[in-house]
């Protein structure tokens, strides 16, 4: 149980990169093992965060490699962690110095203003997909109803307004075609109605009730007149129904026409609205739910924007809790040791190279020592050889009998040299 327990410590240790060997206080194994928990936690977070921005990049078409593109994002951001917490800014000045205040240099607040803005940066790209998977219930509604007016506007203008004008002028064309064959008709209705009551006049009267006061109807009489009358009228009504009727087949070309472009306009309508409602409808990505998301904040703050705030808020201290425990924690004694340590190796580095630059120093002014004294030995053997030739030249000329003989020619070599000068006193030679 203690070895299983101590390899989830280094293991936690490991992945928050930092060398167990140097985690020696309870306070350092519980601060790097927190920071190991934040990254794996982090890691999960940034994985579905990062598949949730590429489905809202794909306008929620759910594609397999969202989960393929969503590690290697989570894999990026967490090395960049680790590269932060492991990282110990050692002073390499003053390395024989033994004061504490020398072993770490000021933190690189550059890196960590890297870290914020990348944080920031995360908290729009990923933070926010998934703020819009959590209230997609609520986005819906809010974009069906700006679906809605948006339809609403365009049924008053655009194509649709122009067929539905048309349409409305064919239908008032058909419509005062109707009322024209209407009073034709009515007309002759009316006459009708006008002979029945002439000709129910002219039976009254032929029996004795009507006007006359007599029985029969004798050519000539009140019943007759009444007869004729009612017939005449029947007789302007069929004129009036055939004139309808005549009417009616004139308008009949021009009827099936309108009826056809009434047809067609209905069509185009239809397909016109169902265009514009594909097209408003396709209006559901990314940018239009993170503009119904705004709205449902600001129009429901105390009800969604609280927990939208705090949510949001809770996952960027996600994204910043390793840096921030990083920060926070500075000049502990796992980055004093391993700051020590650094600087041991350093210092046994630069004091290696001062006793070789030393050693080399030595060694080419012994060189030069050596090859002046080689230099010096051989002007002395020169010298030793002119004094015996000169000596030799002496004792020949004494036994030739005091004849003189030219100087022999030096070597040049020797004679050039600044440390062979020639001496010729050879009492002072031997002596």
């Amino acid at each position: 149980m203690g070895e299983t327990r101590l390899m989830r410590r280094r293991l936690l240790l490991r992945i928050a990169n930092v060398n167990p060997d140097n985690v020696t206080t309870h306070s350092d194994r519980v601060l790097y093992s927190s920071i190991g928990v934040f990254i794996v936690l982090y890691f999960a977070y940034a994985t579905v965060g990062g598949a949730a921005f590429v489905d809202a990049s794909s306008n929620y078409t759910h594609p397999w490699w969202q989960w393929l593109v969503g590690p290697l994002v989570a894999t990026g951001v967490v090395a960049y962690d680790r590269a932060v917490v492991g990282r110990v800014a050692i002073n390499y000045a003053d390395l024989d110095s033994p004061d504490p205040h020398h072993l770490l240099r000021r933190p690189t607040f550059g890196l960590y203003a890297g870290r914020i803005a990348l944080a920031l940066l995360f908290a729009v790209l990923i933070t926010e997909p998934l703020m819009l998977a959590r209230y997609r219930g609520e986005i819906d509604n809010r974009l069906n109803e700006v679906h809605n007016q948006q339809i609403s506007v365009v049924e008053v203008g655009g194509a649709i307004a122009a067929y539905d004008a048309r349409l409305r002028a064919l239908k008032v064309e058909t419509r005062a075609e109707n009322r024209a064959v209407q009073a034709l008709n009515t007309r002759a209705a009316e006459k009708r109605r006008d002979a029945r009551k002439l000709y129910q006049q002219a039976i009254a009267d032929s029996v004795g009730d009507g006007v006359s006061r007599k029985a029969g109807c004798p050519d000539g009489g009140y019943c007759d007149t009444l007869v004729q009358r009612s017939r005449g009228l029947d007789d302007q009504a069929g004129r009036l129904d055939a004139q309808a009727a005549r009417l009616q087949e004139t308008q009949k070309p021009a009827r099936t026409a309108r009826a056809g472009e009434q047809a067609d306009l209905t069509d185009k309508i239809a397909e016109q609205r169902t265009a514009n409602a594909a097209a408003i409808r396709a209006d559901a990505g990314f940018g239009a739910r993170t503009k119904a998301m705004s709205y449902l904040v600001a129009s429901d703050f105390w009800g969604i924007g609280v927990f939208y705030l705090g949510i949001a808020l809770l996952l960027v201290a996600l994204d910043c809790a390793a840096v921030g425990l990083k920060f926070v924690s500075r000049g502990n004694g796992y980055e004093r040791a391993e700051a020590r340590e650094a600087r041991a190796r350093e210092h046994q580095a630069v004091i290696g190279y001062e006793q070789g630059l030393r050693d080399l120093r030595r060694y080419a002014e012994a060189t030069s020592r050596v090859m002046a004294e080689g230099i010096g030995v051989a002007s002395h053997e020169e010298q030793l050889t002119d004094v015996a030739v000169e000596r030799a030249r002496a004792e020949l000329r004494d036994t030739i009998g005091g004849t003189s003989l030219p100087p022999l020619r030096p070597v040049p070599l020797i004679e050039r040299h600044p440390a062979a000068p020639r001496i010729r006193d050879v009492d002072r030679l031997r002596a």
